[in-house]
């Protein structure tokens, strides 16, 4: 029985009813992540994406404080262009959906919200982490501790550039979540393919991604898996080229006093400028390739099932 906080869409409703494949899907990158009408443009190229692997789409978001898993059309163009729109996390969940606000799920929320409807994969664009200077400001995304207690497999390309990639791969093998690179051993960063680093795990089939999720449900494993999905070859940005643009940005938060939730769309918002667009292009461009790898991720899940 449907909660009664929660409202699935027509499509995610008869997706769930017949075990087809489903992709859950976030909603800051349309809130937080871009201008209207490109905000609209790119979450309906997303689902399309999705919906051509084979999979339906389910953006998950707070509207008027009921959590909606799927948007119809209609609901989608709406949180494109509402305002003062919360960012949600685990912790804003619950505050948002006792007093009526409408709210954009950020990957700890989407992921909660996803397990809630049972749906096993969501795709994102990078997951957060651990924040550059984290040992004195202790700056750490919810999004590794939700990986590690909630069952759902995320597709990301990485971990955002402006991070501190080292440190967020410690977290996450201290939570024991499994790192998977997708078709190289390589970790990718985001808008580049590789961060340097080396990824804990690999697997080249998105059905062997599948079968891994279902075996720790077997084995009574909390928590999820991280996929990390390289950035297409022909939209990347060089890890070398970004890494002085990083810099700057960061340079320029810390001068300005920028901490907490402000410090990710100050900096995404910097080198969007330092790049002349660049960075959103290639954002667009591995959201899409994520939609592809979860879909098949989805399909593969049911199969097995």
């Amino acid at each position: 029985m449907t909660p009664d906080y929660l409202t699935l869409s027509p499509d995610v409703a008869e997706a769930i009813a017949a075990n087809a494949p489903i992709v859950a899907l976030e909603s800051t990158i349309i809130t937080h992540g871009m201008p209207y009408p490109q905000n609209l443009e790119t979450a309906r190229q997303v689902e399309d994406e999705v919906r051509a692997a084979g999979a339906v789409p389910a953006t998950i978001a707070i509207l008027e404080g009921r959590l909606h898993v799927g948007l119809t059309r209609t609901e989608l163009e709406a949180l494109a262009q509402a305002k003062d729109v919360m960012k949600l996390s685990r912790a804003d969940l619950a505050v948002a959906l006792a007093t009526g606000r409408t709210g954009a799920t950020t990957v700890a929320a989407t992921m909660i919200a996803a397990n809630l409807a049972g749906i096993g994969v969501f795709a994102t664009g990078g997951i957060g982490g651990v924040h550059k200077g984290a040992e004195a400001s202790f700056d750490i995304s919810a999004d590794l501790m939700e990986l590690a207690q909630t069952a759902v497999t995320v597709v990301a390309a990485g971990a955002k550039a402006i991070l501190d990639i080292p440190k967020t791969l410690e977290v996450l093998e201290t939570q024991g979540v499994p790192v998977i690179a997708f078709g190289q051993d390589g970790f990718p960063a985001f808008w580049s393919r590789e961060s340097g680093l080396s990824a804990p795990l690999r697997m080249d089939r998105a059905e062997d991604i599948a079968a891994s999720a279902m075996m720790r449900a077997r084995l009574g494993l909390p928590g999820g898996q991280l996929v990390a999905n390289p950035i297409p070859e022909s939209d990347e940005i060089a890890a070398e080229t970004l890494a002085p643009i990083i810099a700057q940005a960061q340079a320029e938060a810390d001068a300005q006093g920028i901490t907490g939730k402000s410090v990710t769309p100050f900096l995404l918002q910097r080198i969007f400028e330092l790049t002349e667009g660049r960075s959103l292009t290639a954002n667009i461009a591995l959201v899409l390739n994520n939609a592809r790898l979860a879909a098949a991720i989805a399909c593969a899940m049911v199969a097995q099932d």
